[in-house]
Protein backbone atom coordinates (compact mmCIF):
# COMPACT_ATOMS: atom_id res chain seq x y z
CA UNK A 1 0.00 0.00 0.00
CA UNK A 2 1.80 3.06 -1.32
CA UNK A 3 -0.79 5.53 -0.05
CA UNK A 4 -2.30 5.94 -3.51
CA UNK A 5 -5.76 5.09 -4.78
CA UNK A 6 -4.75 2.04 -6.84
CA UNK A 7 -3.18 0.09 -3.98
CA UNK A 8 -5.99 1.22 -1.67
CA UNK A 9 -8.60 -0.32 -3.96
CA UNK A 10 -6.42 -3.40 -4.53
CA UNK A 11 -6.44 -3.98 -0.78
CA UNK A 12 -10.19 -3.42 -0.56
CA UNK A 13 -10.92 -5.86 -3.40
CA UNK A 14 -8.79 -8.59 -1.85
CA UNK A 15 -10.19 -8.07 1.63
CA UNK A 16 -13.70 -8.38 0.25
CA UNK A 17 -12.82 -11.46 -1.83
CA UNK A 18 -10.79 -13.38 0.75
CA UNK A 19 -12.52 -12.42 3.97
CA UNK A 20 -11.39 -11.34 7.44
CA UNK A 21 -7.81 -11.99 8.51
CA UNK A 22 -6.56 -13.05 5.07
CA UNK A 23 -5.15 -9.70 3.96
CA UNK A 24 -2.82 -7.26 5.68
CA UNK A 25 -1.51 -3.94 4.43
CA UNK A 26 2.22 -3.35 3.98
CA UNK A 27 3.85 -0.03 3.21
CA UNK A 28 7.52 0.34 2.35
CA UNK A 29 9.53 3.12 3.95
CA UNK A 30 12.02 3.73 1.18
CA UNK A 31 13.11 7.33 1.09
CA UNK A 32 14.15 9.19 4.20
CA UNK A 33 14.32 12.63 2.59
CA UNK A 34 11.59 15.06 1.58
CA UNK A 35 9.25 14.01 -1.23
CA UNK A 36 6.30 15.62 -2.98
CA UNK A 37 5.75 13.08 -5.74
CA UNK A 38 2.75 11.37 -4.15
CA UNK A 39 4.75 8.26 -3.31
CA UNK A 40 7.11 7.30 -0.46
CA UNK A 41 6.65 10.39 1.72
CA UNK A 42 5.64 10.37 5.40
CA UNK A 43 2.21 11.66 4.36
CA UNK A 44 1.81 8.76 1.93
CA UNK A 45 2.63 6.24 4.66
CA UNK A 46 -0.02 7.89 6.83
CA UNK A 47 -2.58 7.72 3.99
CA UNK A 48 -1.87 4.01 3.60
CA UNK A 49 -2.22 3.42 7.34
CA UNK A 50 -5.54 5.25 7.51
CA UNK A 51 -6.95 3.39 4.49
CA UNK A 52 -5.92 0.09 6.07
CA UNK A 53 -7.72 1.18 9.23
CA UNK A 54 -10.83 2.04 7.21
CA UNK A 55 -10.72 -1.45 5.71
CA UNK A 56 -10.11 -3.14 9.05
CA UNK A 57 -6.68 -4.39 8.01
CA UNK A 58 -3.58 -4.84 10.12
CA UNK A 59 -0.96 -2.49 8.69
CA UNK A 60 2.80 -3.01 8.62
CA UNK A 61 5.54 -0.56 7.68
CA UNK A 62 8.76 -2.18 6.47
CA UNK A 63 11.85 -0.01 6.53
CA UNK A 64 13.83 -0.78 3.36
CA UNK A 65 15.46 2.66 3.18
CA UNK A 66 19.00 1.29 3.33
CA UNK A 67 18.37 -1.12 0.45
CA UNK A 68 16.60 1.64 -1.48
CA UNK A 69 19.64 3.90 -1.15
CA UNK A 70 22.02 1.10 -2.20
CA UNK A 71 19.94 -0.41 -5.00
CA UNK A 72 18.07 2.57 -6.44
CA UNK A 73 19.35 6.00 -5.42
CA UNK A 74 23.10 5.41 -5.59
CA UNK A 75 22.94 3.55 -8.93
CA UNK A 76 20.83 6.41 -10.28
CA UNK A 77 23.48 8.95 -9.28
CA UNK A 78 26.38 6.74 -10.39
CA UNK A 79 24.67 6.08 -13.70
CA UNK A 80 24.53 9.78 -14.55
CA UNK A 81 28.19 10.13 -13.59
CA UNK A 82 28.93 7.41 -16.16
CA UNK A 83 26.71 8.85 -18.90
CA UNK A 84 23.71 6.58 -18.30
CA UNK A 85 20.10 7.42 -17.40
CA UNK A 86 18.71 4.64 -15.17
CA UNK A 87 15.01 4.18 -14.54
CA UNK A 88 14.68 4.21 -10.73
CA UNK A 89 11.07 2.98 -10.68
CA UNK A 90 12.05 -0.17 -12.57
CA UNK A 91 15.05 -0.77 -10.31
CA UNK A 92 12.84 -0.30 -7.24
CA UNK A 93 10.47 -2.93 -8.62
CA UNK A 94 13.36 -5.25 -9.46
CA UNK A 95 15.16 -5.06 -6.12
CA UNK A 96 12.62 -3.92 -3.53
CA UNK A 97 8.96 -4.61 -4.31
CA UNK A 98 9.42 -7.90 -6.18
CA UNK A 99 12.47 -9.18 -4.37
CA UNK A 100 12.94 -7.84 -0.85
CA UNK A 101 9.20 -7.53 -0.15
CA UNK A 102 8.46 -10.97 -1.60
CA UNK A 103 11.14 -12.41 0.68
CA UNK A 104 9.66 -10.63 3.68
CA UNK A 105 6.17 -11.88 2.82
CA UNK A 106 7.45 -15.44 2.53
CA UNK A 107 9.26 -15.24 5.87
CA UNK A 108 6.05 -14.04 7.53
CA UNK A 109 4.03 -16.90 6.08
CA UNK A 110 2.02 -15.06 3.43
CA UNK A 111 1.09 -16.68 0.12
CA UNK A 112 1.38 -13.67 -2.16
CA UNK A 113 2.00 -9.95 -2.51
CA UNK A 114 -0.65 -7.80 -4.20
CA UNK A 115 0.09 -4.37 -5.66
CA UNK A 116 -1.92 -1.61 -7.30
CA UNK A 117 -0.14 -1.84 -10.64
CA UNK A 118 -2.27 -1.63 -13.77
CA UNK A 119 -1.16 -4.97 -15.21
CA UNK A 120 -2.50 -8.51 -15.38
CA UNK A 121 -1.06 -11.93 -14.64
CA UNK A 122 -2.56 -14.99 -16.32
CA UNK A 123 -1.91 -18.61 -15.31
CA UNK A 124 -2.14 -21.23 -18.04
CA UNK A 125 -3.28 -24.82 -17.65
CA UNK A 126 0.34 -25.98 -17.40
CA UNK A 127 0.99 -23.65 -14.46
CA UNK A 128 3.04 -21.07 -16.38
CA UNK A 129 2.35 -17.35 -16.02
CA UNK A 130 1.94 -14.53 -18.51
CA UNK A 131 2.47 -10.87 -17.67
CA UNK A 132 -0.05 -8.79 -19.61
CA UNK A 133 -0.99 -5.17 -20.08
CA UNK A 134 -3.67 -3.66 -17.87
CA UNK A 135 -7.04 -3.13 -19.51
CA UNK A 136 -6.67 0.66 -19.21
CA UNK A 137 -4.25 1.37 -22.05
CA UNK A 138 -3.58 4.90 -20.83
CA UNK A 139 -2.52 3.64 -17.38
CA UNK A 140 -0.89 0.34 -18.33
CA UNK A 141 2.21 -0.35 -16.20
CA UNK A 142 3.45 -3.60 -17.71
CA UNK A 143 6.53 -1.74 -18.99
CA UNK A 144 7.85 -1.11 -15.46
CA UNK A 145 7.16 -4.75 -14.54
CA UNK A 146 8.75 -6.30 -17.62
CA UNK A 147 11.68 -7.70 -15.60
CA UNK A 148 9.42 -10.10 -13.69
CA UNK A 149 9.81 -13.83 -14.21
CA UNK A 150 7.92 -16.97 -13.26
CA UNK A 151 9.09 -17.02 -9.65
CA UNK A 152 7.80 -13.52 -8.96
CA UNK A 153 4.58 -13.86 -10.97
CA UNK A 154 3.66 -17.06 -9.14
CA UNK A 155 3.47 -15.05 -5.91
CA UNK A 156 2.11 -11.72 -7.16
CA UNK A 157 -1.46 -10.47 -7.65
CA UNK A 158 -2.64 -7.38 -9.56
CA UNK A 159 -6.25 -6.81 -8.39
CA UNK A 160 -6.90 -3.59 -10.35
CA UNK A 161 -5.41 -4.80 -13.64
CA UNK A 162 -8.87 -5.56 -15.01
CA UNK A 163 -10.17 -2.07 -14.13
CA UNK A 164 -9.85 1.33 -15.73
CA UNK A 165 -8.51 4.17 -13.63
CA UNK A 166 -11.94 5.77 -13.63
CA UNK A 167 -13.43 2.54 -12.25
CA UNK A 168 -10.74 2.41 -9.55
CA UNK A 169 -11.56 5.95 -8.41
CA UNK A 170 -15.29 5.23 -8.55
CA UNK A 171 -14.85 2.16 -6.35
CA UNK A 172 -12.67 4.11 -3.90
CA UNK A 173 -15.33 6.81 -3.67
CA UNK A 174 -18.07 4.22 -3.07
CA UNK A 175 -16.00 2.82 -0.20
CA UNK A 176 -15.32 6.29 1.18
CA UNK A 177 -11.55 5.83 0.98
CA UNK A 178 -9.53 8.97 1.72
CA UNK A 179 -7.35 8.33 -1.36
CA UNK A 180 -10.27 8.32 -3.83
CA UNK A 181 -9.40 11.72 -5.32
CA UNK A 182 -5.67 11.69 -4.52
CA UNK A 183 -3.59 12.61 -7.60
CA UNK A 184 -1.40 9.95 -9.19
CA UNK A 185 2.24 9.89 -8.13
CA UNK A 186 4.52 11.83 -10.42
CA UNK A 187 8.15 11.60 -11.51
CA UNK A 188 10.92 10.15 -9.35
CA UNK A 189 9.83 9.75 -5.73
CA UNK A 190 13.13 10.94 -4.20
CA UNK A 191 13.42 14.12 -6.28
CA UNK A 192 11.45 17.14 -5.09
CA UNK A 193 9.73 19.30 -7.68
CA UNK A 194 11.46 22.44 -6.40
CA UNK A 195 14.95 20.99 -6.95
CA UNK A 196 14.40 18.81 -10.00
CA UNK A 197 16.78 16.22 -11.36
CA UNK A 198 19.56 18.75 -11.91
CA UNK A 199 19.42 20.01 -8.35
CA UNK A 200 19.33 16.51 -6.89
CA UNK A 201 22.26 15.25 -8.93
CA UNK A 202 24.22 18.47 -8.49
CA UNK A 203 24.13 17.98 -4.74
CA UNK A 204 25.35 14.38 -4.99
CA UNK A 205 28.07 14.32 -7.62
CA UNK A 206 30.65 16.69 -9.10
CA UNK A 207 29.51 18.20 -12.39
CA UNK A 208 31.97 18.85 -15.20
CA UNK A 209 31.81 21.21 -18.18
CA UNK A 210 31.92 19.70 -21.64
CA UNK A 211 31.79 20.57 -25.32
CA UNK A 212 28.95 20.28 -27.79
CA UNK A 213 30.00 18.79 -31.14
CA UNK A 214 28.25 18.15 -34.44
CA UNK A 215 26.95 14.59 -34.82
CA UNK A 216 28.30 14.23 -38.38
CA UNK A 217 31.35 16.48 -38.69
CA UNK A 218 32.56 16.63 -35.10
CA UNK A 219 32.79 20.42 -35.38
CA UNK A 220 32.82 22.25 -32.06
CA UNK A 221 29.49 23.93 -31.32
CA UNK A 222 30.21 25.45 -27.94
CA UNK A 223 30.27 24.65 -24.24
CA UNK A 224 27.84 22.74 -22.05
CA UNK A 225 27.66 22.95 -18.28
CA UNK A 226 27.32 19.74 -16.32
CA UNK A 227 27.75 17.02 -18.92
CA UNK A 228 26.48 14.51 -16.33
CA UNK A 229 23.05 16.18 -16.56
CA UNK A 230 22.73 15.65 -20.33
CA UNK A 231 20.92 12.59 -21.66
CA UNK A 232 20.58 11.00 -25.09
CA UNK A 233 17.45 12.23 -26.86
CA UNK A 234 17.40 15.54 -24.99
CA UNK A 235 16.50 18.66 -26.93
CA UNK A 236 15.90 21.13 -24.09
CA UNK A 237 18.73 23.64 -23.94
CA UNK A 238 20.46 22.33 -27.08
CA UNK A 239 19.54 25.28 -29.28
CA UNK A 240 19.11 25.27 -33.05
CA UNK A 241 21.35 24.41 -35.99
CA UNK A 242 22.36 26.72 -38.83
CA UNK A 243 19.21 25.62 -40.64
CA UNK A 244 17.07 26.85 -37.77
CA UNK A 245 16.00 23.34 -36.79
CA UNK A 246 16.13 22.14 -33.19
CA UNK A 247 19.11 20.00 -32.22
CA UNK A 248 18.97 16.73 -30.31
CA UNK A 249 21.54 14.91 -28.20
CA UNK A 250 22.68 11.78 -30.06
CA UNK A 251 25.54 10.71 -27.79
CA UNK A 252 27.10 11.58 -24.42
CA UNK A 253 30.79 10.68 -24.05
CA UNK A 254 31.77 11.21 -20.43
CA UNK A 255 35.51 10.33 -20.74
CA UNK A 256 36.07 12.94 -23.49
CA UNK A 257 33.36 15.26 -22.12
CA UNK A 258 31.76 15.59 -25.53
CA UNK A 259 28.04 15.78 -26.30
CA UNK A 260 27.05 15.07 -29.90
CA UNK A 261 24.18 17.04 -31.40
CA UNK A 262 22.23 16.45 -34.57
CA UNK A 263 18.99 17.34 -36.36
CA UNK A 264 15.75 15.46 -35.81
CA UNK A 265 16.73 12.79 -38.36
CA UNK A 266 19.91 12.00 -36.41
CA UNK A 267 17.84 11.51 -33.24
CA UNK A 268 16.59 8.20 -34.67
CA UNK A 269 18.45 4.90 -34.74
CA UNK A 270 17.74 1.56 -36.46
CA UNK A 271 18.72 -0.63 -33.52
CA UNK A 272 19.80 -0.74 -29.88
CA UNK A 273 21.83 -3.18 -27.78
CA UNK A 274 20.54 -4.51 -24.45
CA UNK A 275 22.20 -6.06 -21.43
CA UNK A 276 20.73 -7.28 -18.09
CA UNK A 277 18.21 -9.23 -20.16
CA UNK A 278 15.31 -10.95 -18.38
CA UNK A 279 12.59 -13.24 -19.72
CA UNK A 280 9.07 -13.77 -18.40
CA UNK A 281 8.95 -17.42 -19.46
CA UNK A 282 12.14 -18.57 -21.14
CA UNK A 283 14.72 -17.06 -23.48
CA UNK A 284 13.12 -16.55 -26.91
CA UNK A 285 16.55 -16.48 -28.56
CA UNK A 286 18.05 -19.57 -26.91
CA UNK A 287 17.07 -22.04 -29.62
CA UNK A 288 18.43 -19.76 -32.36
CA UNK A 289 21.94 -19.37 -30.94
CA UNK A 290 24.84 -20.96 -32.79
CA UNK A 291 28.08 -22.27 -31.34
CA UNK A 292 29.40 -18.70 -31.19
CA UNK A 293 26.46 -17.61 -29.03
CA UNK A 294 25.04 -15.41 -31.79
CA UNK A 295 21.46 -16.11 -32.83
CA UNK A 296 19.05 -15.44 -35.64
CA UNK A 297 16.35 -12.78 -35.46
CA UNK A 298 13.12 -13.39 -33.52
CA UNK A 299 10.09 -11.10 -34.03
CA UNK A 300 8.96 -8.99 -31.06
CA UNK A 301 7.21 -5.72 -30.29
CA UNK A 302 9.44 -3.24 -28.47
CA UNK A 303 8.33 -0.48 -26.11
CA UNK A 304 11.08 1.96 -25.22
CA UNK A 305 9.49 4.06 -22.47
CA UNK A 306 6.65 3.82 -19.97
CA UNK A 307 4.13 5.41 -22.35
CA UNK A 308 6.02 4.93 -25.60
CA UNK A 309 4.38 3.66 -28.76
CA UNK A 310 5.02 -0.08 -29.29
CA UNK A 311 7.17 -0.72 -32.36
CA UNK A 312 7.61 -3.90 -34.43
CA UNK A 313 11.16 -5.22 -34.16
CA UNK A 314 13.33 -8.31 -34.02
CA UNK A 315 15.74 -9.45 -31.31
CA UNK A 316 18.91 -11.42 -31.86
CA UNK A 317 21.31 -12.81 -29.31
CA UNK A 318 24.79 -11.27 -29.31
CA UNK A 319 27.68 -11.59 -26.91
CA UNK A 320 26.55 -10.33 -23.51
CA UNK A 321 22.99 -9.49 -24.45
CA UNK A 322 20.59 -8.76 -27.29
CA UNK A 323 20.37 -6.47 -30.27
CA UNK A 324 16.93 -5.05 -31.02
CA UNK A 325 16.46 -4.05 -34.67
CA UNK A 326 13.41 -1.91 -35.33
CA UNK A 327 11.23 -2.28 -38.43
CA UNK A 328 11.65 1.49 -38.83
CA UNK A 329 14.12 3.74 -36.95
CA UNK A 330 13.05 4.85 -33.48
CA UNK A 331 14.07 7.74 -31.27
CA UNK A 332 17.48 7.08 -29.70
CA UNK A 333 17.22 5.62 -26.21
CA UNK A 334 19.54 6.72 -23.44
CA UNK A 335 21.88 4.07 -22.03
CA UNK A 336 20.46 2.82 -18.74
CA UNK A 337 16.85 2.97 -19.93
CA UNK A 338 14.74 -0.16 -20.30
CA UNK A 339 13.23 -1.68 -23.43
CA UNK A 340 10.25 -3.98 -22.78
CA UNK A 341 9.55 -6.75 -25.29
CA UNK A 342 6.09 -8.05 -26.16
CA UNK A 343 4.75 -11.03 -28.12
CA UNK A 344 3.71 -10.01 -31.67
CA UNK A 345 1.21 -12.90 -31.70
CA UNK A 346 -0.36 -11.45 -28.56
CA UNK A 347 0.70 -7.81 -28.26
CA UNK A 348 -0.58 -7.39 -24.70
CA UNK A 349 1.79 -10.10 -23.39
CA UNK A 350 5.28 -9.22 -22.11
CA UNK A 351 8.04 -11.66 -23.04
CA UNK A 352 11.09 -9.95 -21.59
CA UNK A 353 13.16 -6.81 -21.14
CA UNK A 354 16.68 -5.44 -21.13
CA UNK A 355 18.66 -2.33 -20.29
CA UNK A 356 20.18 -0.20 -23.04
CA UNK A 357 23.96 -0.34 -23.02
Amino acid sequence: MSGGVDSSVAAALLADRLGPGQVVGATLKLWGGASDSGCCSVADVEDARRVADQLGLVHHVFNFSSEFEDRVVEPYVRGHADGRTPNPCIECNRHLKFDRLLDRARSLGFDAVATGHHARSERSDDGRYRLCRGVDEAKDQSYVLAMLGQEQLARTVFPVGEMTKAEVRERAAELGLRTAAKPDSQDVCFIRSDEGRDGFLGARLPLHPGRLVDHDSGADLGPVEGIELVTVGQRRGMGHGADGQRRFVTNVDIPTRRVSLGPAAAAYAPSVELSTVTWVDGDLTESTAGSDGVGTAVPVIAQCSAHGRPAPATVRRISGGLIVTFASPQRRIAPGQTVALYDPARPDSVVGSGIVR
